[in-house]
């Protein structure tokens, strides 16, 4: 499922970025949109304190739901 970035979702890193202190799995907010493709994560603990702010491509981050998708839905 190919879902389009915007400002506010909240996303999963779809890799390891070791020199960033990022690892495949953290969840994270896009708290700007820079261009096509290209935004900036923001990453809180679950106290809400950020512990790393980066830009990041598209093809980095996978967007999280919290309810059903129907499929197609998000084509």
């Amino acid at each position: 499922m190919n879902v389009p970035l915007k400002l506010l979702d909240v996303i999963a890193l779809l890799e390891d970025l070791p020199e960033l202190g990022l690892y495949r799995g953290q969840v994270g907010t896009i708290v700007e949109v820079y261009e096509t493709g290209v935004f900036e994560v923001e990453f809180s603990d679950t106290r809400g304190q950020t512990y790393a702010l980066e830009t990041l491509k598209d093809e980095q981050l996978m967007v999280l739901h919290h309810q059903p998708v129907a499929e197609g839905a998000l084509l």
